[in-house]
């Protein structure tokens, strides 16, 4: 008798499984393997790895993307720190670029012989003008005055659109001008190349060309001052070549290894404090990571990150290659223009350039 209830019993689950094959998702097997279920990356996610780090795919919120381009914010805590941040991630396999925005030109006004703008723009103002879906703040600056008093703004990062270097990255760094010693640091540039890869490097102006270097001239302003980069020192300098490059302060990560130059590169930007960050990375994978971060207690009991903070963040993305760029106020992210953090100004910053995907 058991016998035959166990073949009724078999024969009967059997049956229904078979009328109900169309609809199997409505029955809780018991022998389901929860491995099966299906990841991120089958799901439709572009960027699995990044969501298993921790970080939420917002594209949603940020209305209608390209299909190259997603967003992500970042869990509660970055380095052990209560964090609001976003990532922008291109896809450059699809044939994508970054480009500077910002009307470089130069200036040989007798006080102001440098590269810069008689105008500075918001990120929003960048943003309608050139409706890119991403825009993030770019290099820094300074403000200066004309013989005829009107205001010129001069650029002290490397910029490059189209294959044209509009500006090169500051020549030297003065620590005390009432005692002057000059410095000939090697600073911070991110290149993406005509093949479409991108790079961080370290480059120098001379008059005869602009260098980019495997490694930074080792100044130090408590240590002797070296020699002015040429196209053999600090190491063999070669041809700047990039399409698009935008410059800034630290170069966070170079061949997959964190190196965090700022105390080279020499100029101030509060690197081992708590900032709010902006930062261009580069993975294996060929894609373009765009990195912001809240800070100064805009939202309360979030400080910002620390260059080696950001370094680190980035690596733990995939980033291969990064550059911190300008930060503080001026640090911003809009995503189809509306911001993504919330500036420490308590508004937009205006700046020089800002860095688009397009």
């Amino acid at each position: 008798m058991k016998k035959l209830i166990s073949l009724v019993t078999i024969i009967s689950l059997l049956s229904l499984t078979a009328c109900g094959k169309d609809d199997d998702t409505a029955h809780d097997w018991p022998w389901d393997d929860p491995e099966e279920e299906q990841t991120p990356e089958e799901e439709g996610e572009a960027n699995p790895d990044i969501v298993k780090a921790g970080w939420t795919n917002v594209d949603d919120t940020f209305g209608d993307l390209p299909d190259y381009l997603h967003v992500y914010k970042s869990p509660a805590t970055l380095q052990g720190k209560n964090a609001i941040a976003y990532i922008a991630v291109a896809d450059l396999s699809k044939g994508r670029k970054f480009d500077v925005l910002g009307d470089i030109v130069y200036c040989d006004d007798k006080n102001v012989a440098n590269y810069g703008a008689t105008s500075l723009n918001t990120p929003a103002q960048f943003y309608t003008s050139s409706k890119a879906p991403i825009v993030v703040n770019g290099g820094l600056f300074f403000s200066a005055k004309k013989t005829d008093g009107s205001a010129f703004y001069v650029s002290q990062s490397l910029s490059a659109r189209n294959g044209k270097l509009l500006s090169p990255n500051q020549a030297y760094y003065v620590p005390d001008w009432s005692n002057p010693v000059y410095y000939y640091p090697t600073i911070g540039a991110f290149c993406q190349k005509a093949d479409g890869t991108c790079e961080a490097t370290w480059t120098y102006t001379t008059s005869e060309a602009t260098y980019c270097y495997s490694s930074p001239a080792e100044n130090f302003k408590d240590k002797t001052p070296l020699q002015r980069p040429s196209a053999t020192f600090p190491t063999t300098g070669v041809g700047f070549s990039a399409t698009n490059a935008i410059g800034g302060v630290g170069v966070l990560l170079k061949g997959g290894t964190i190196k965090n130059t700022w105390a080279q590169e020499m100029l101030g930007v509060s690197a081992d404090s708590n900032q709010p960050r902006t930062a261009i990375g580069y993975t294996s994978d060929k894609k373009l990571i765009l990195f912001v971060c809240e800070g100064r207690g805009m939202t309360e009991g979030v400080a910002g990150l620390t260059t080696e903070d950001e370094a680190k963040v980035l690596s733990s993305l995939g980033c291969v290659e990064a550059l911190n760029l300008d930060g503080g106020g001026s640090s911003c992210m809009l995503i189809n223009g509306k911001e993504t953090i919330k500036p420490s100004d308590g508004k937009e910053r205006s700046v020089l350039t800002a860095v688009r995907i397009y």
